[in-house]
């Protein structure tokens, strides 16, 4: 009789695991996508085995699956409503016959539907997976899948090469195109590791896999699967026991988002797992939690007031005391007939129509009855951006309409405002302060995959003139283990990131931040900034940036020139003596329907000359999710372990989670491993993360917020 293995808990349960069930907690098991058709790899399919089906369109999905010393944890994202991308990290204990036997893998997955299903035609689908890792669980197939029973019966079957053509395997099929297909080139040192084997897909023998699942209830589904993967490595090295190619899952759905499994795989070992699925786009307080607008007042009633039209000191106090109400910041006043001009500060809203709406409200509330027409001038630091007009009659002709929201913004005349009007008296200079805790972290150190500082972040701004502010951030550490790493570079580059943990071994408090930034206008459609001070933990020096882009424009063109010195890691204050001068030219790009793209060409931090491309799905409520890669003169031999930079990013916006107003976030990228080639400074003001909010191509994208 078969013995069943039962998964070590404790140890497996890795902190890149922890990660995954932080973020449920964080989102307050809301938000809910229904977590369904995941395997253990965390792609879409049965229980090891694919499956020609896609998650809900943007949505995002943690798995953790539990496998005796086999652990794998998974992040994955509905790219478009075909194409999913897979960021995977698990752990093999024991995977190899050295002191250090256990692997830490990073791996990446493609997986594409390029047929969808008919009444009479299954849909097909293609994957890559682990094709930019150490190729562990390297594999690539092609698998169909059909729905009977009013879909509760789903049948999958397909043909798979490499790690999925491991088990009673044949000759590779392709081979007719070449003989280059007959043999599947295999990993020969660690430095290949990251590199995208272009060589090794769909090469070597192939082997056939299938199954089927069968929801029994809502909540309980059934998964038998011919499974073509034999486990060869761990059963060579990890004492894994492969007795049967057929795998049984059972899936319960415990909530909307939140799937539990349970998998006999090879016959032998048991498997436990969990999927959690959420839907970017719909918020954890879908109504919001902001405060209550007023209606406007008929105009009949301004009048009766009897408010002074020439009277501009009790205008102004009016309107800033209203607008302070919604947490904006009045900067200057002005009226000229019937027209009024105001440059607004928007410091909490983070959709810029929502702002505009409430301030064009305060606007016909406070002012006096003869004033026909408001605009407008919304500001980055101080520094103008954007300018939008409204009629007074418009605001209350629409305020009730049905189609109020795009009327609204098909009569706002929204222009380039290259200049401002002067501040007004006591604006500036102002100091705004925070005393926030925080939570820093470093994944996949070999020797602990999850380290992390908790501890007090003190931030201050000192606004000295439009545009023109002092920032500065002090950390102080309560308790953590950044400090604990022990690896010691071995880059042959400059250490511009690898010796990233010798600044985390100072004690005290630690000067993170103290820069001084100055945003202008040069002119129309132009935008520049100038810094200088300490912009970072590891780097200090001077930076400029210019910045080319029109209202409604989706294309916008940069460049940026920086000079810096290395800050020494032994001393809060002190710089060392490596310097150099990097910059890049930019160019970035709304491609619609969430999608933008930025593309960074010039010199890094190591002296090494290439491009960044970052692709990015942004959606209008603020939810983005990133794809990253940096190619440079750098060989991937001399880059070393990762060949070149790549991770993905995540930004999850406050208001998101709470439904209060609010610009705030939280942001983490994902990278498989950090070296020095396609290194750049951090920067807290560059243009166009500054000024693309207030764009007319971004407030079209948000206008529903105006009468929010």
């Amino acid at each position: 009789m078969a013995r069943l293995r039962f998964p070590a808990a404790a140890p497996t349960l890795t902190g890149f695991a922890l990660t995954g069930l932080a973020l449920a907690a964080l989102t307050g098991f809301s938000a809910p996508a229904r977590a369904e058709g995941l395997s253990s790899y965390g792609t879409p399919g049965l229980i090891d085995m694919p499956a020609a089906t896609a998650a809900p369109d943007g949505t995002l999905a943690w798995t953790s699956s539990f496998l005796g010393g086999h652990t794998r944890n998974t992040l994955q994202f509905q790219i478009t409503p075909r194409l999913s991308g897979v960021f995977r990290y698990s752990i093999l204990r024991g995977y190899f016959d050295t002191p250090e036997a256990d692997l830490y893998d990073r791996s990446f997955d493609l997986h594409y539907v390029f047929r969808t299903e008919s009444p009479r035609f299954p849909a097909l689908a293609v994957g890559l997976r682990d094709f930019g890792g150490t190729g562990v669980f390297g594999a690539e197939y092609l698998v169909a899948t059909k729905r009977f029973l009013d879909n509760r019966l789903a049948l999958s079957g397909g043909i798979g090469w490499g790690r999925l053509g491991s088990y009673h395997g044949f000759r590779n099929p392709l081979a007719v195109l070449g003989e280059r297909f007959e043999t599947r080139p295999g990993l020969t040192s660690l430095s290949e590791t990251g590199r995208v084997s272009f060589n090794r897909f769909f090469r070597g023998e192939a082997a056939l896999f299938g199954g089927l699942s069968y929801q029994l209830n809502d909540r309980l589904q059934l998964a038998v699967e011919y499974s073509s993967d034999a486990y060869r490595r761990e059963v060579a090295s990890m004492g894994f026991a492969h007795r049967s190619p057929v795998n049984f899952g059972l899936s319960w759905q415990a909530s909307e988002a939140l799937t539990l499994t349970a998998a006999v795989i090879g016959g032998a070992q048991l498997g436990l797992g969990f999927s959690y699925q959420l839907d970017p786009r719909a918020p954890r307080a879908p109504g919001g939690r902001e405060r209550a607008v007023p209606p406007l007042l008929p105009r009949a009633e301004i009048a009766a007031l009897g408010w002074p039209e020439k009277d501009t000191g009790a205008s102004r106090s009016r309107l800033a005391s209203a607008l302070a109400r919604d947490g904006l910041r009045l900067e200057s006043y002005a009226e000229d007939g019937a027209r009024a001009r105001i440059v607004l500060a928007n410091p909490g809203f983070r959709a810029a129509p929502q702002a505009l709406g409430r301030a064009a409200r305060a606007m016909a509330n406070s002012l006096p009855a003869g004033i026909e027409r408001f605009e407008i001038t919304l500001t980055a630091q101080g520094m103008p951006t954007t300018q939008a007009a409204f009629r007074r009659a418009d605001l209350h002709q629409l305020e009730h309409a049905w189609d109020g929201s795009w009327q609204s913004f098909a009569r706002a005349q929204i222009t380039d405002a290259p200049a401002r009007l002067a501040p007004d008296p006591g604006v500036y200079p102002a100091l705004d302060w925070s005393l926030l805790p925080y939570v820093r972290t470093a994944l996949f150190d070999p020797d602990s995959p999850l380290r992390a500082d908790v501890g007090l972040a003190a931030s201050a701004s000192y606004r000295l003139a439009p545009g023109l502010s002092v920032e500065t951030l002090i950390r102080q550490k309560a308790f953590g283990t950044l400090d604990q790493s022990s690896r010691i570079s071995n880059s042959i580059q400059p250490h511009v990131r690898s010796d990233a943990p010798l600044y985390d071994k100072l004690s005290g408090p630690q000067l993170v931040q103290l820069s001084a930034d100055y945003l202008v206008r040069p002119g129309g459609d132009l935008y520049g900034r100038v810094s200088a001070g300490y912009f970072e933990q590891m780097f200090a020096g001077v930076s400029g940036e210019i910045l080319w882009y029109p209202q409604g424009s989706r294309l916008a063109l940069g460049a940026e020139l920086n000079h810096l010195v290395q800050r020494d890691p032994a001393a809060r204050l002190g710089l060392g003596d490596y310097r150099v001068t990097s910059g890049h030219a930019s160019a970035y790009y709304d491609f619609g329907d969430s999608y933008r793209g930025q593309l960074d060409l010039g010199r890094y931090l190591a002296g090494d000359w290439g491009g960044t491309l970052t692709l990015a799905r942004e959606f209008d409520n603020g939810f983005r999710v990133a794809a990253f890669f940096t190619l440079t003169g750098i060989s991937f031999d001399d880059f070393g372990e990762g060949s070149f930079d790549k991770g993905i990013s995540l930004t999850i916006p406050l208001d998101w989670l709470t439904g209060e107003p609010s610009r705030r976030g939280f942001a983490q990228t994902i990278r498989p491993i950090q070296r020095d080639g396609g290194a750049r400074v951090a920067i807290a003001h560059r243009l166009y993360e500054e000024v693309r909010g207030t764009n007319a191509q971004t407030l079209s994208d948000q206008w529903g917020k105006f009468w929010r």
